[in-house]
């Protein structure tokens, strides 16, 4: 049986064979970007705080002989204050916007408004709702799947926590 009819029928199984292939590979593209985007907003915000401040730890009880375990830590990288920043973080995804590489066809994520209100470089950058919603979607994911991860290493100022994190974790 020639004809257009097999032609037609084998390059549609091909496509269909390579589709989720490249669906995964947006999807990586999309999770590593994210918790890359993730770690650097928290690592921003972390540095914003003062690092005079600070805040007690410990029991608040009266131990028998009167005194407190009580200790001073610094407030930017005390859980509690990682925490509160884990819950409003991802908001800041919608500030990303998506670049693609020529070469490799790999998606990245990249700021598209500045920490300090410079001008920034948008030449090939994809700034649209999708984008930033998928962007937020995939940060919230990793937010709470990884918190105690994120938490660990921020805390103690661990080196490299992206590539910690997001390159053993994500893809």
């Amino acid at each position: 049986m020639r004809g257009p009819i097999p032609s037609v029928l084998s390059l549609v199984v091909a496509l269909g064979a390579l589709l989720p292939a490249a669906a995964a590979r947006r999807s990586q593209d999309l999770h590593c970007g994210a918790c890359r985007a993730l770690v650097d907003e928290l690592e921003w915000e972390i540095a914003q705080v003062d690092p005079r401040k600070t805040i007690q730890m410990g029991s608040f009880r009266i131990n028998p002989d009167g005194s407190q375990s009580v200790v001073e830590v610094p407030y930017a990288r005390s859980e509690a204050h990682l925490t509160e920043l884990l819950e409003r973080v991802c908001e800041k995804m919608k500030e990303y916007g998506e670049k693609v590489d020529p070469a490799t066809h790999r998606k990245s994520y990249v700021r598209v408004i500045s920490h300090d209100g410079t001008k920034m470089d948008l030449s090939g950058v994809k700034i649209d709702g999708d984008v930033a919603s998928s962007l937020k979607f995939a940060c919230e994911s990793i937010a709470e799947e990884y918190e105690d991860e994120l938490i660990e290493f921020l805390s103690h100022e661990a080196d490299n926590v992206k590539d910690r994190l997001c390159s053993k974790r994500t893809g």
